[in-house]
């Protein structure tokens, strides 16, 4: 039996675990599937036509998934469907309906006041803070909401107890609601409107892929090409996460929807049940790692960096793919250790039909690449790969895609976007206290300390904070706090050695060269002719801090700017 004719589908276990396993009833069912489309539609609107204010559709997108997450899982798994549940989630969505209201009638009365708060802008921009904390409670658990607390009140309270080069005077409570809610830096500011467009419309194509059928046969590919190898079934989990990785961007949904599948296929072929589940979440992760869809990480790189997210796609392959070799090395090794034979299963499945009934799922992600490349946006790109998926589907006689089929793949969408939703618009608000108090810098000077000035430490110390990060937050959470707090010192590093390259070989620019005149005036001839890299290094140790910013300027110009 192949895995297109399980009898229930891995969407389709997605969509059960939302409706069933969080809440029971067929009216809030249908609800929040209305609520899902509506949502998808808005959505693509906002992406496509309209030309509102950002803060007002970041608001709107923060409420509409917000309460998605309040209608689909408990404050507590205990209460579920009690009245104690329905009147706190009720509560909840009514405050945040009224929170985009409030936005959208009463911003201008805010700065008509001078951008002094009264009383309802103290209740609402509150509520909202706290909205924040309790949904990613419930999606993420405590952590995130802990760290989320620890920096907003270190900006209020404990900041300006701290020595050193931590220590903050302070700013008021009003200040901060205000920065958190109110502007374009917190809450709402630019990881939202990552959130609502690159982010949201990736999700949504692959949610269209997944309901095309596209799901099924990455899995079956993934067991034509491996099942008959020694420890075959670890690699099907391999190849099939990673398949589906690059086309989901999520590891929960990787997960879901192939763990189903790969995971009772390692268990019958002699795996030990938790090294199956091992492979499974360690390649679905990784499925974030894989071109073309990747996670919202990698948007919120490409809006960091200025730097395309073809760029990004492209350097992330070969890592990518070193990943999956990697887990694919352990498979091997277990699968020797625990004398797992290589087996012909009643339910294989042969490659040439696999292609022949699926090989049109390749088109989508085609014009994807294809539209990428010539330039277009992500955003406009995904739009366009959306709709050549329904035209692909036509191409089989299995997964069609009608009206129905459309409908769910809106809702599902909009469903696997719920959490990541949450999620980007809470950390929005330990970014805006990293920028507010500079601590940003702070970190970065104090890396640049530890690593003595070389680059390589420098990188070493980023990557076990980064491993320390990503014990507790997820993947996007952790690059947005870990690459606020160290990028200014990878920069300014990076710029440094480019600028000492170009001191030892002469061809500093004039402007730049005039710098050093308030240094060693003897140098001048030096630099024009290059000097030795020591002797590079002890003028460049001699330039004030206030003055290398400008020095890297003239220097490194447009490159240095687009670091």
């Amino acid at each position: 039996m192949t895995a297109s004719s399980q009898p229930t589908a891995p969407q389709d276990i997605i969509l059960e675990d939302f409706e069933t396993k969080h809440r029971s009833g067929p009216w809030l069912n249908r609800f929040v599937f209305a609520l899902s489309i509506f949502l998808a539609v808005a959505h693509i609107y906002i992406n496509t036509i309209a030309t509102l204010p950002e803060l007002w559709v970041s608001a709107f997108h923060f409420a509409g998934f917000g309460i998605l997450c309040a209608l689909l899982i408990p404050a507590n798994p205990k209460w579920r469907d009690s009245k104690v549940a329905l009147f706190f989630d009720s509560a909840i969505v009514l405050a945040l309906i009224s929170m985009v209201l409030y936005i959208v009638f009463f911003e201008d009365a805010l700065y008509a006041r001078g951008v002094t708060f009264n009383t309802s802008d103290w209740i609402v921009s509150s509520i909202a803070v706290l909205l924040s904390l309790e949904l990613i409670r419930r999606t993420s658990g405590w952590f995130i909401p802990f760290l989320i607390i620890v920096a907003l009140t270190y900006v209020v309270l404990w900041g300006r107890w701290l020595g050193g080069m931590f220590n903050f005077p302070g700013l008021s409570v009003e200040t901060l609601l205000y920065r958190s809610f109110f502007s374009t830096d917190g809450m709402f500011g630019s990881i939202s409107r990552i959130s609502w467009s690159f982010v949201f419309m990736f999700i949504l194509f692959g949610a269209f892929l997944v309901k095309s059928g596209a799901g099924d046969f990455i899995i079956d590919l993934s067991r034509s090409l491996a099942s008959k190898m020694i420890g075959g079934p670890g690699f099907v989990a391999v190849l099939g996460s990673g398949l589906m990785g690059s086309v989901s961007g999520s590891s929960v949904a990787n997960t879901v929807s192939t763990g189903v599948i790969t995971i009772p296929l390692m268990r019958r072929a002699g795996f030990p049940a938790r090294f199956a589940a091992g492979v499974e979440a360690a390649a679905s992760t990784g499925g974030q790692l894989m071109p073309p869809v990747m996670g919202a990480g990698a948007f919120i790189m490409a809006s960091y960096t200025q730097v395309s997210y073809v760029t990004i796609i492209s350097v992330a392959a070969i890592p990518a793919l070193l990943y999956f070799l990697s887990v694919s090395f352990f498979v091997r090794v277990e699968a020797k250790r625990s004398k797992v034979i290589a087996t012909e299963s009643d339910d294989a499945v042969n490659i040439s039909q696999v292609l022949k009934d699926g090989w049109h799922h390749v088109v989508p992600l085609g014009v994807l690449v294809t539209l990428l490349v010539q330039g277009f946006t992500p955003t406009y790109a995904a739009g366009i790969s959306i709709l050549a998926v329904i035209a692909a589907s036509f191409l089989s006689s299995k997964h069609r895609m009608g009206p129905a089929a459309i409908l769910d793949a809106m809702a599902q969408g909009a469903k696997n976007m719920s959490t990541t939703a949450v999620l980007l618009v809470g950390i929005g608000l330990v970014v805006n206290v990293i920028s507010t108090t500079g601590v940003g810098n702070t970190f970065s000077l104090l890396i640049t300390n530890w690593a003595g000035g070389s680059l390589f430490f420098t990188i070493v110390l980023v990557a076990i904070a980064s491993l320390i990060l990503g014990m507790g937050l997820p993947v996007t959470a952790s690059y947005i706090v870990l690459g606020t707090l160290s990028a200014p010192a990878l920069f300014n590093l990076i710029a440094e050695s480019q600028l000492l390259d170009m001191m030892a070989s002469g061809s500093l620019p004039e402007a730049a060269s005039a710098v050093f005149m308030l240094v060693d005036p003897s140098a001048i001839a030096s630099l024009a002719q290059g000097m030795p890299m020591e002797q590079a290094q002890a003028l460049l140790a001699q330039v004030p801090n206030d003055f290398k910013s400008m020095l890297m300027d003239q220097a490194l110009g447009a490159q240095s700017v687009a670091m």
